[in-house]
């Protein structure tokens, strides 16, 4: 099984430079107009071009919005340097919603992409997860 993550934008060139220069994926394929191939992180990320309004599913599925949103499905970034990575997110675009947080596994910040989509970024410690895990 591979995971492929699908991120709807309104706006492909915008959307393509935010995860260039803000997140350090590379661009692969492209698609048209319609979408673009990015891959990072043993990942590959498509984004396909929706207006604001289009609906993703048939009813009662909610029409598509840019304006900040959430959704129970986010992204995590791990990075080696969480305040280079915060820095270089929020230049391209992204919105700091909260800053560095310390916690026995690592650091967090949360952030939104330019198109409303939630996503954190990630320095784990050494221990990572173990740190907190139970049996």
């Amino acid at each position: 099984m591979r995971v492929l993550v699908n991120i709807d934008v309104d706006d492909l060139p915008r959307a393509t430079a935010f995860y260039v220069d803000g997140l350090g994926l590379s661009v692969g394929r492209r698609f048209g107009d319609g979408g673009i191939e990015l891959s990072g992180g043993g990942v590959a990320f498509y984004l396909l071009v929706h207006p604001a309004g289009s609906t993703p599913a048939p009813a009662p599925a909610a029409p598509r919005d840019y304006a900040r949103h959430w959704t129970p499905v986010h992204l995590d970034f791990a990075v080696d340097d969480l305040p280079a990575a915060r820095d270089r997110a929020v230049a391209a675009g992204a919105r700091l919603e909260d800053d560095i947080r310390h916690h026995a596994w690592g650091s967090i910040a949360r952030l939104a992409d330019p198109f409303g989509h939630g996503f954190c970024l990630l320095q784990l410690t050494e221990r990572g997860y173990d740190a907190i895990a139970t049996a």
